[in-house]
């Protein structure tokens, strides 16, 4: 025997059932209760791109670059010109293929590279995975006028290309002066403890 329907007491709330037996009271108050997390993961998406962006931005005004391998002797580190490649999350580099640092990257691929904008105080330390070897075509679409003060052209047979795909980037971006920050930073190299630059602004940065 079919039951009949209870009366709804007076005064009592109604609340209509949607689609899979949600009430539409309950699904507005897990929306709302969502709202805050949703907001959350974009702000920290947002934040993720911005830093991404700072480090490219730094990448490619400052240029120039020490780069860091290890060798049978030790950590060796020398400047090169970087050709960053923002899109494709790499820095291309023209090296002479008649240095050591062929075999020291082929035995070890990863290496390190210093980015210092002093006019900003911001210094970036990357870790990346390198590659060398030659690519004429590669050396064609990156070489520059000024490459000719070592090599004949990029179909000189010294010509090696050398490509570093980003891994992870620390960045200091603090109030220290110039000389106050380039020394903390330097010590920090050495002794591996934490440059003093005042404001703590260090970040880590995911680049894969």
């Amino acid at each position: 025997m079919w039951e009949r329907p209870r009366r709804r007491a007076r005064g009592s709330s109604l609340q209509s059932v949607g689609e899979g037996g949600i009430r539409q009271g309950d699904a507005a108050t897990c929306v709302a209760r969502s709202e805050p997390r949703r907001r959350s993961l974009v702000v920290s998406r947002m934040t993720d791109n911005n830093r991404l962006d700072r480090v490219w931005e730094v990448i490619e005004r400052v240029g120039v670059c020490m780069l860091t391998t290890r060798g049978a002797q030790g950590l060796r580190a020398r400047p090169l010109e970087a050709r960053p490649d923002r899109a494709g999350g790499v820095i291309w580099f023209l090296t002479d293929l008649r240095s050591t640092k062929g075999d020291e990257i082929a035995a070890e691929h990863d290496v390190g590279l210093v980015f210092i904008d002093a006019d900003e105080k911001v210094y970036l330390s990357i870790t990346a995975r390198g590659y060398l070897g030659q690519d004429r075509v590669k050396a064609a679409a990156i070489w520059k006028t000024s490459d000719k003060m070592w090599w004949k052209g990029p179909d000189d047979p010294n010509v090696g290309v050398l490509r570093a795909t980003l891994l992870t980037a620390e960045m200091w971006d603090g109030p220290a002066t110039r000389a106050v920050a380039v020394f903390e930073f330097v010590k920090s190299q050495l002794t591996g403890g934490k440059p003093k630059l005042g404001e703590n602004r260090k970040t880590t940065i995911d680049m894969r």
